[in-house]
């Protein structure tokens, strides 16, 4: 009896272990997108609360972040009940990086990105049954460029860029929220990070004016229907701070509801891990998640 209860207990075991992996999903499986090294991956806590996040890492839109702003992120939602999805977009690439020129074609570039974004909360809300998620209360988190995918998410909500793809879409590409974490904002402003200009709209586009304007999201906030959460810190080497602050402003300007965190020190490219950052900027997962509970 002891034996047979010892296999039942380890098959049980393992049956959790296997469903508690991380599930990758081919986002343009079975379609005419052939783009089968963009995925998303699925961070399944064990008792789900209906909220789903996707995470966008960040990296200048040259390369991602997906261990310290994907998988370590995923984590620490799945701890609070928060059902997780990293999602790895496609980019210009270290190449593009170093040589500033692209593959013959274009290369990855806007609105490539965005489609992978749209794709991905196509399929989770379609798919929100399956993963115990309320379809709505389905947000997109984001790090750096991936801040920037956020607000993107938000302010192209009602723009179906998977249509020019031949996609039919039957539910809302629109996040319920989003969070863009140090985010890169503008296009326009000096405060702007040039290189993930550069690598979202490549070299041939980077003086384009009116394209600028569009991925410029502080120019763009009025589009925004829904609620976000904003945080960076004053001593970013990497992003200048200015660009949550004109974000900041612009939201305030048009209504939207938002609430911002400015830290004055704790850098870029932490996370949620609280040992890559300081004290005070640590705290802003903790202050996220009281937020998210007060969102109905």
């Amino acid at each position: 009896m002891k034996r047979i209860t010892t296999i039942v207990l380890l098959y049980t075991t393992l049956v959790v272990s296997i469903l508690a992996q991380p599930r990758v999903i081919h986002i343009w499986h079975g379609t005419s997108i052939d783009k089968e090294d963009v995925t998303l991956t699925a961070y399944i806590p064990k008792h789900p609360n209906g909220i789903a996040i996707i995470v966008c890492p960040g990296g200048s839109y040259h390369w991602l972040d997906i261990s310290t702003e994907g998988q370590h992120v995923a984590q620490r939602l799945n701890e609070h009940g928060i059902t997780a999805f990293v999602l790895k977009y496609r980019v210009a690439g270290i190449a593009a990086f170093v040589t500033h020129y692209r593959v013959a074609g274009g290369g990855n570039r806007f609105p490539d990105m965005l489609q992978d974004l749209q794709r991905s909360i196509q399929l989770v809300r379609a798919n929100s049954r399956s993963y115990d998620i309320d379809p709505e209360r389905i947000g997109v988190m984001g790090f750096s460029a991936g801040g920037h995918m956020a607000l993107m998410a938000a302010v192209f909500g009602s723009d179906n860029y998977l249509e020019r793809l031949g996609i039919s879409c039957k539910v809302s590409l629109a996040p319920n929220f989003i969070a863009p974490i140090y985010p890169v904002v503008s296009m326009v402003d000096p405060c702007t990070h040039g290189r993930s200009r550069r690598g979202i709209m490549g070299e041939n586009k980077v003086g384009n004016q009116q394209l600028r304007t569009m991925l410029s999201m502080e120019l763009q906030a009025s589009k925004i229907q829904c609620p976000v959460f904003m945080v960076n810190c004053v001593d970013d080497p990497i992003v200048d701070y200015h660009n949550s602050v004109l974000m900041d402003v612009a939201m305030t300007t048009c209504g939207v509801p938002h609430r911002y965190l400015q830290f004055k020190t704790g850098g870029h490219g932490f996370g949620a891990t609280p040992s890559k950052t300081s004290p005070e900027a640590a705290t802003w997962f903790t202050t996220f998640i009281q937020w998210i509970n007060t969102l109905k």
